[in-house]
């Protein structure tokens, strides 16, 4: 199964590879339309996945989107590498790399996301029901030891999910709102660093993620994220994850996203909370 997984990861960074002559611009489509990029690669928030595709391509162009993300817990430091493609807006294909430092219990764990996304129907800005996508997440530890040590079934899953998102114009004291709501099907603990199952519960549970966005500017997004979370180890509680955020976007080609965690319980140690920092470049 190893060999699979890398043979497929070392596939999707080709086809990223081989988008890059294509991505000669950031897109036609209007600044800000393809979110930001999420600690696991695909286009969004920074918490939870969104149903726009990656940078701001449209049905016949191809976009390229990079971004470093950096999350500063209070025993936690959590380091994100992602890129993705948007193949004529219609699939999202990314990849991305975590790493989280145990600054208080030593030691680190990474994690590898191979995902992809399929618009399904509809337009963030004109359709009346906004725009509908299915994406899938595969995710697999590079070491499982503590995981296991802590009671997860497994070291490797795959969540599933539904997100549909609109913009609503002018809908707050003349600014525009743009909302999301996402379905996931998964068995991760803590986004899968933790392994995926357990001794309390070793079933995949249909999780509920929102996101609320006010453009301040055109170019300026404050808002909020909620993401629920499964509770499977018996050794530790897990807590819903939740943010407040600022994304700026200086151009079709790059935003800069903050946001202040709160994370809850991780691993056994309360109060995860603090700062969050993502840069994204768009091709």
């Amino acid at each position: 199964m190893r060999v699979t997984q890398r043979a497929a990861c070392q596939l999707l960074c080709c086809l990223l590879l081989a988008a890059l002559p294509l991505a000669a611009s950031a897109g036609s489509r209007l600044l800000a339309t393809g979110g930001v990029t999420q600690i696991e690669g695909a286009a969004g928030g920074g918490l939870s996945p969104w149903a726009v595709l990656a940078g701001t391509p449209s049905s016949d162009e191809v976009g390229l989107t990079a971004a470093a993300t950096r999350a500063w817990l209070n025993d936690y430091r959590l380091s994100v590498g992602g890129v993705g493609v948007n193949v004529h807006d219609r699939l999202e294909l990314s990849l991305a790399r975590q790493r989280l430092e145990l600054t208080t219990l030593g030691g680190e764990l990474e994690q590898t996301i191979a995902g992809g996304k399929l618009r399904l129907f509809g337009d963030l800005l004109y359709h009346p029901w906004g725009i509908w996508s299915l994406g899938v997440q595969h995710k697999w530890l590079e070491d499982g030891d503590l995981a296991r040590a802590v009671g997860a079934t497994d070291t490797r899953g795959t969540d599933l999910y539904l997100s549909g998102s609109k913009l609503w114009f002018a809908a707050v004291a003349g600014r525009n709102l743009v909302t999301n709501l996402t379905l996931r099907h998964s068995a991760a603990n803590q986004g899968g660093l933790l392994g995926y199952g357990g001794d309390h519960n070793d079933a995949a549970s249909l999780l509920v993620e929102g996101s609320l966005g006010l453009f301040i500017t055109p170019r300026w997004i404050v808002g909020t994220e909620y993401r629920q979370k499964p509770d499977n180890l018996s050794f530790a509680q897990e807590d819903d994850w939740q943010s407040l955020y600022s994304a700026y976007f200086f151009s079709k080609q790059v935003s800069l996203t903050a946001a202040w965690l709160e994370l809850g319980s991780i691993a056994g140690l309360d109060d995860q909370r603090g700062g969050y920092l993502s840069l994204q470049l768009a091709f």
